[in-house]
């Protein structure tokens, strides 16, 4: 297959889907930057107690919350949480987690099981793994040099 026929087949599952990092909306932002700091990931998935999600809070939240209203951190990630967020589920193509992150100009994608629950996250990193993987001979590799910029001689 090609890669266009391979993103329109293969399901959500063939992508490396990340761990989910999961918070109840009572969870207070500082212990939902923490739990991202511990798993070195760039948002959580805000739940419900069937572990269906309610919404997510990214570093981009973050750094606006920080501008706007610094001593929030102790507020429930609920009032901070993103209204603009998608979820597939594991069965459906690949190609419906390339629309929504274009359609929605989002970075993370909450994936679901086949009952709605959310288990894991996939998005930009997830889909370019999987062409780096599947498609090595398309990605144009350029090989780095460990020489800086400024230790080359410029002139004649």
């Amino acid at each position: 297959m090609g890669l266009r026929r391979n993103i329109l087949n293969e399901p959500v599952s063939e992508l490396e889907l990340r761990e989910l990092i999961a918070v109840n909306p009572e969870t207070p932002v500082r212990e939902a930057l923490k739990k991202m700091r511990d798993k070195q990931l760039g948002c959580v998935v805000v739940i419900d107690d069937q572990g269906r999600p309610l919404g997510k809070f990214t570093e981009r939240l973050l750094v606006k919350l920080l501008l706007e209203h610094p001593g929030s951190l102790d507020q429930p990630v609920s009032k901070h949480m993103s209204s603009t967020w998608d979820a597939v589920k594991k069965s459906e193509p690949i190609a419906k987690v390339i629309d929504a992150m274009q359609s929605q100009k989002l970075r993370f994608i909450v994936v679901l099981d086949d009952q709605g629950k959310a288990v894991a996250i996939t998005g930009q990193k997830g889909v370019m793994e999987y062409i780096a993987d599947h498609f090595p001979r398309q990605i144009k590799v350029q090989r780095m040099s460990s020489d800086y910029f400024t230790d080359q001689r410029e002139g004649g």
